[in-house]
C-alpha cells in the first residue's frame, strides 16, 4: 500500500492516538481493510463524524479486511446487520445508532450487549450517541470533512488491547 504512505498521512500523536488524512473513498476503504485484517472477536470499533464523513465506507473496508464478501450497507433503518465471513474470522456486527432517540436506553432494550460483549467484531456508526452504554475499552475513530474528497481520521485507543491494535494498524497501513 505504498500510495498510502507519506508525511502528510501519519502524524503520530502518541501511542494511543493516530491522526491521518484519507484522500479518497477508495483509500478510506483500503485503510478500513488494513484495520479489519487485525481485528479479532470481541473487538469494538466506535465511529463518529458528521453525515458523509465516511463512517460506512470505513466499515465496508473493515468488513473486507475480515473477509466479508457480500455488500456491506448502512444499517440506519434496521439498526444492525450481521455479516459472516469464512472461518476462522469472527462475525461482523455493523451497528448504527443514528435513528435512536435515547440510544443508551434503547441499546439496553434491544439487547445490544449481546453484540458488544459477544465473540464478533462490532463496528458502531454514530457511537457518540450511545457512548455511556459502550464498553469502557474500544478503538474510537473520529472522521471529519477536510474537502470534497479528503477526510481527516483520528483513532484513539482506549485500553491496552486497543493500544496494541493501533500500533499494529500503524505498521500495517503506513509501515511505521
Amino acid at each position: 500500500m505504498t500510495e498510502d504512505k507519506g508525511e502528510d498521512m501519519v502524524p503520530i500523536l502518541d501511542e494511543y492516538t493516530l491522526d491521518f488524512i484519507s484522500h479518497s473513498v477508495v483509500q478510506t476503504r483500503r485503510l478500513g481493510a488494513r484495520l479489519g485484517e487485525l481485528l479479532r472477536g470481541g473487538d469494538v470499533i466506535c465511529l463518529e463524524g458528521e453525515l458523509g464523513t465516511g463512517k460506512t465506507c470505513l466499515a465496508q473496508g473493515i468488513g473486507h479486511g475480515l473477509g466479508v464478501t457480500e455488500p456491506i450497507t448502512s444499517p440506519t433503518f434496521i439498526l444492525a446487520n450481521e455479516y459472516h465471513p469464512p472461518p476462522p474470522n469472527p462475525v461482523l456486527y455493523h451497528i448504527d445508532l443514528y435513528r435512536l432517540e435515547d440510544a443508551v436506553r434503547e441499546m439496553g432494550d434491544l439487547g445490544f450487549e449481546d453484540y458488544l460483549y459477544g465473540d464478533g467484531v462490532c463496528v458502531i456508526e454514530w457511537a457518540d450517541r450511545g457512548r455511556e452504554a459502550l464498553p469502557a475499552e474500544c478503538l474510537w475513530v473520529s472522521l471529519r470533512h477536510l474537502s470534497e474528497t479528503k477526510r481527516g481520521i483520528s483513532m484513539t485507543a482506549i485500553g491496552e488491547r486497543y493500544r496494541k491494535l493501533l500500533q499494529e494498524f500503524r505498521k500495517n497501513a503506513f509501515g511505521v
